[in-house]
């Protein structure tokens, strides 16, 4: 086996690892693995002769491109100016793969990845590496430019944003698939009353329907109880649709008619309630995502 083979493997070890950091930074499962793909082509013509620590090797390179990714949607203003809601990742309801699990250990729904693209840069690739991967903030500096103190001041920021923002879901699959079926049952039997008793009185509804809006419903972000029930009624032809699934690795819902998948629904559920609702029917990239999973 010569060196450029042996290295190859090597990589191949850490490729879910790579994929996973990249996948939190991005928020784009796609982006995700063109970032690990760019990772290899600078391990390949890199010096390694002094590296201890391949696995902490890789976890800079990727997060650099990730970095300079970020940065490359802010300077061209390619972040949507509506409703973004990050790729979801979709496993049967009977549980993730082993990919799966590395992608989406520490439960990282779709929640804390809508507040994650809210964060700079920096301060989203700080908290990643330090409160997600335990990286310590010495190896983190130079990613950044910054000195160590402000690397931990940067991470502090996006943890304040993160915990102020981001629900804390219930963890439970049980409970949170029977309130899935609670809110789902409510809008079949177009039961206004019951559809406010299983949602949070400060429920979040985000709908992204991509450039081509018609026929789901334009992009938009709902509050409020009585708002997100009078929406659910509105879309309640789409829910007889629905096949249950995982999404993020909590109770979701696919929507497929005459056998096309036309929008996946993460729901964040807390204290017994629904608290967010994330729904992806944007045509083109509902598509790209692998629904064969749920196939019987």
């Amino acid at each position: 086996m010569d060196e450029n083979e042996w290295l190859a493997r090597r990589f191949e070890e850490h490729r879910p690892h790579l994929r996973a950091v990249a996948y939190r930074m991005l928020g784009s499962l796609a982006e995700a693995d063109d970032a690990v793909q760019e990772s290899w082509l600078r391990l390949s013509r890199a010096d390694t002769d002094d590296v201890r620590n391949l696995g902490g090797f890789l976890t800079t390179i990727v997060a650099r491109v990730c970095l300079n990714m970020l940065r490359s949607r802010t300077s061209r203003r390619e972040e949507p100016l509506d409703v973004h809601v990050p790729d979801p990742i979709v496993s049967p309801s009977t549980g993730l793969d082993p990919e799966q699990q590395v992608l989406l250990a520490d439960s990282v729904g779709l929640a804390l990845l809508v507040v994650l693209q809210t964060l700079a840069p920096a301060e989203r690739l700080a908290f990643v590496l330090h409160d997600m991967f335990g990286m310590a903030f010495d190896e983190i500096a130079p990613i950044v430019d910054r000195s160590p103190t402000a690397a931990r001041q940067l991470a502090s920021r996006a943890r304040r944003r993160v915990r102020g923002t981001a629900p804390e879901p219930e963890t439970d699959p049980i409970r949170q698939r029977e309130v899935v079926d609670a809110f789902l049952a409510a809008s079949h039997a177009g039961d206004f009353e019951a559809l406010v008793a299983v949602l949070a009185p400060d429920v979040v509804l985000r709908a992204d329907s991509g450039a081509a809006a018609a026929g789901v419903g334009a992009s938009a972000v709902i509050h409020g109880a009585e708002n997100v029930a009078n929406q659910a009624l509105s879309f309640a032809r789409f829910a007889h649709f629905g096949r249950p699934a995982l999404v993020n690795g909590a109770a979701g819902l696919v929507t497929v008619a005459e056998g096309r998948p036309r929008a996946v629904l993460g729901f964040t559920v807390r204290d017994g309630r629904i608290v967010e609702i994330n729904i992806l029917a944007d045509p083109e990239r509902v598509s790209q995502i692998d629904l064969t999973v749920l196939d019987d």
